[in-house]
């Protein structure tokens, strides 16, 4: 069965950085995700796709909200997804979820994940 956990959230002033990492374990060869997301949940509000990475071609999308502040990365090695944010404004604040999914389509969507983490709290505030 494939798990997913992240880790690295925390507390941090606006214009902080922080770096989010998503392990990934219990692979089989049939089983290897091709696409690979960030999501964050905030209060009051729906999930929230951020950034999403293609694991073979190494495309990527973010959101308007994160674009040029927030780099999505993969590290095949050693299974594990980051999430690099920057110039952390206190809207980032929320839960950040990674998820995974083996869609063979080439389009970086934030649908259809199947695989998801339990969630790492983020908090931007003075």
């Amino acid at each position: 069965q494939v798990k997913l956990h992240e880790s690295g959230g925390g507390s941090v002033q606006p214009g902080g950085s922080l770096r989010l990492s998503c392990v990934v374990s219990g692979y089989t060869d049939n089983e290897r995700f091709r696409f690979m997301a960030w999501f964050r949940q905030s209060s009051g509000k729906g999930r929230e796709g951020v950034a999403a990475i293609h694991l073979v071609g190494r495309g990527t999308e973010y959101s308007d909200s994160v674009k040029g502040r927030f780099i999505i990365s993969h590290d095949d090695g050693e299974n594990t997804l980051y999430l690099q944010m920057s110039r952390l404004k206190p809207e980032d604040s929320g839960v950040y979820f990674c998820a995974g999914k083996n869609a063979y389509n080439p389009y970086i969507t934030f649908t259809d994940y199947i695989s998801w983490g339990q969630g790492t709290q983020v908090t931007v505030a003075s």
